[in-house]
C-alpha cells in the first residue's frame, strides 16, 4: 500500500520538480514539452513555457530568469521576462546522449547530466534486469558546469549517467550516478570546481538506481529508486526510510514538510509518450 496520495494525475513523464521561488512547486513534463507551476494550496497550475526537443531539469538565475535543459539537443534554455525561450548554453561538445537533470546554485552556476548513450534502446533490448547485472559496465560521460554566462566546460568525467543532484548543508555536491547505482560526493571549489570525488552511497544491494534526489532539512537525502515504486532516505550513506509510491518513482522534491514524488509506470517512451499514465504523490515527512 502506497505512504503517498496522487495530488495530480493525467501526466505523461514528470521529472525535474523544484520548489519554486514563488513557492509553487515547477516540474518538466517529457513528451507534452512543457514545464509547468503547481500551486499545492489550491491545485492551480499553469503551463510556464514549452519546450519542444523536450524539458527536463530546472533552476534559476540569481536575477529570477528561470533555466530549463532542453534534452534531445542538448541545451539550456533561458526564459526571458517577455515569455520567450532564448540559448543560454550548448552541450553538444559535452554530452554525450540527451540532456536531462540539473541543478543550479545561488550564483547561477548550473550543474546538468545527460544519459550518456540511448538508455531506452538498451531496456528495450534487455529489459531492466539487464542494469542489474553487476558484470555490465555501462559507458561513461561527462557532468557539465555551465557558467552564468552560458559558457560551459566539463566539470567531472566518467560518470555512469549522472542524474539528480542536491547540495547538502555543508555544501557538498551529491550526485546520483544512476547506473552506478549509489550516489557521489564532490567538494565545490570556490570557482565552482568539483574536487575530491568519493562515493557516498552505495544502494545496488538495495536495487535503487538513483534517479531525481532532494535534501530534507535534516540533511538527509531523497531518492526516487527508478526501478522501484518507492523512493528512500539515506542518511551518512546508509538507507533509514522508505516512502511506498503508487507506481515506480522517478523524481522526487521537498516541499516543507513534504515529498514530491514523480510516478509513472514506466521511463520506456513507447508506453508513457503515447499516454497520459504520469502522476504527482505528495506525503507528509
Amino acid at each position: 500500500m502506497a505512504d503517498t496520495t496522487v495530488l495530480r494525475d493525467d501526466l505523461r513523464f514528470g521529472e525535474g520538480p523544484r520548489h519554486g521561488p514563488d513557492g509553487r512547486l515547477f516540474y518538466s513534463d517529457f513528451y507534452d514539452h512543457q514545464v509547468r507551476a503547481l500551486d499545492l494550496a489550491t491545485g492551480e497550475q499553469e503551463v510556464v513555457c514549452e519546450v519542444p526537443e523536450q524539458p527536463s531539469g530546472l533552476g534559476w538565475l540569481p536575477d529570477g530568469r528561470l533555466l530549463v535543459v532542453s534534452m534531445r539537443d542538448r541545451a539550456v534554455l533561458r526564459l526571458e521576462p517577455d515569455g520567450t525561450l532564448a540559448p543560454h548554453a550548448d552541450l553538444s561538445g559535452i554530452a554525450t546522449f540527451h540532456a536531462n537533470d540539473m541543478l543550479v546554485d545561488d550564483r547561477g552556476r548550473a550543474y546538468v547530466g545527460n544519459f550518456g548513450f540511448d538508455l531506452h534502446a538498451a531496456i528495450a533490448q534487455g529489459g531492466e534486469e539487464a542494469l542489474l547485472d553487476p558484470e555490465w559496465v555501462p559507458p561513461g560521460t561527462p557532468l557539465a558546469l555551465v557558467r552564468p554566462d552560458g559558457t560551459a566546460e566539463v566539470a567531472a568525467d566518467d560518470l555512469k549517467f549522472p542524474n539528480g543532484m542536491a547540495f547538502l548543508p555543508d555544501g557538498t555536491l551529491v550526485v546520483a550516478e544512476t547506473l552506478a547505482f549509489g550516489l557521489t560526493a564532490f567538494d565545490v571549489a570556490e570557482d565552482g570546481a568539483l574536487t575530491n570525488r568519493r562515493p557516498w552511497a552505495a544502494l545496488r544491494e538495495h536495487s535503487v538506481a538513483p534517479d531525481g534526489i532532494a535534501v530534507d532539512a535534516e540533511g538527509g537525502v531523497w531518492v526516487a529508486a527508478a526501478l522501484q515504486p518507492c523512493a528512500v532516505r539515506v542518511v551518512a550513506g546508509e538507507v533509514v526510510q522508505r516512502v511506498e509510491t503508487t507506481q515506480t518513482c522517478f523524481a522526487v522534491a521537498v516541499l516543507g514538510s513534504r515529498l514530491v514524488c514523480c510516478t509513472a509506470p514506466t521511463s520506456q517512451p513507447e508506453v508513457v509518450a503515447g499516454a497520459r499514465l504520469g502522476r504527482l504523490e505528495v506525503c507528509d515527512l
